[in-house]
């Protein structure tokens, strides 16, 4: 029997710092990938981090809004965030709270603050939809905190599995088109992890807390708090704490879509005809 080969691991091929930015009605955030840092990593479009212990800059949320051709995903690390769609939908999202939600034809919805104080802390990527699925009927998945796998090792290491999979274990979040893995993985100090990664799919790690280690041996780096690591191709994701001080980070993976992307504000299409039509359907009031 022939000898298996080793794993590729997945070496860091570059990294960006944030870009402060303010979106919605004002809310101040810093935007990581959609910027001309990193204008986006198919099927991966925009991926913004909001923090702060300041109402000033959050408590204005992001009023009523419209969506077409593509997925945004809403990850509450801290506070409270109330959702509202032209649909009837409400929800509300907490601490540990993921919000998964397609919009596809088209919605208008609303996300805005349930508090007055304190830290508001999390993060929104934007997922491309396939063309075929651009033009689907809007779905949500609300996933409870409670809902959304931990896998604790032996030396502390604690892994969320928001969507994707890790040793056998299915994420909270499923029958998603592009496949992704989506996994918060927090390391005490001195430790590692290590995760099957499909080989072609669109990877990045962001670094949230401390600092992390990302890949193998002389080639890993180490990746500070708030810096994006983009990730080049390989079967296998490694990491480690940095340092003598905990880390954690977001792990992100996509099967790339290869299709064309054409972006005006909230609609994102394959052809500019496509977008002039989103445009005339919702000033028609058809979303």
């Amino acid at each position: 029997m022939s000898e298996r080969p080793a794993a590729a691991t997945r070496e860091v091929i570059g990294t960006v710092d944030g870009t402060p930015t303010s979106d919605g009605a004002g809310v101040k955030l810093k935007r990581l990938l959609g910027t001309s840092k990193l204008p986006g990593l198919d099927p991966f479009l925009m991926l913004d981090e909001f923090r702060s212990d300041d109402a000033a800059d959050y408590i204005a949320g992001f009023p009523d809004h419209p969506h077409r051709g593509f997925e945004t995903v809403t990850y509450m690390l801290a506070g409270r965030m109330r959702h509202g769609d032209n649909q009837g939908n409400t929800g509300l999202l907490g601490p540990g709270s993921v919000q998964w939600m397609t919009a596809g034809r088209g919605i208008v919805h609303s996300e805005m603050p349930e508090q007055i104080d304190g830290l508001m802390w999390g993060f929104q990527l934007w997922v491309n939809l396939p063309a075929s699925d651009k033009m689907t009927a809007p779905r949500y998945q609300d996933i409870d905190p409670r809902a959304i796998p931990v896998i604790e090792q032996a030396d502390g290491v604690r892994v969320k599995v928001v969507a994707g999979r890790h040793v056998g274990v299915e994420g909270a979040v499923r029958s998603v088109a592009t496949d992704p893995q989506f996994l918060d993985i927090a390391l005490p100090a001195g430790t590692a992890f290590r995760t099957a990664l499909p080989a072609g799919y669109s990877a990045f790690a962001y670094v949230f807390e401390g600092a992390a280690r990302i890949g193998d041996g002389a080639r890993a780096e180490t990746v500070p708090a708030g810096r994006l690591a983009v990730l080049g191709d390989g079967t296998e994701f490694a990491v480690a704490a940095a340092g003598s001080t905990a880390a954690r980070l977001i792990l992100v993976a996509g099967r790339p879509l290869g299709e064309p992307v054409v972006k005006y504000g909230p609609f994102v299409m394959n052809t500019e005809a496509e977008i002039h039509q989103a445009i005339r359907d919702y000033q028609s009031g058809r979303f």
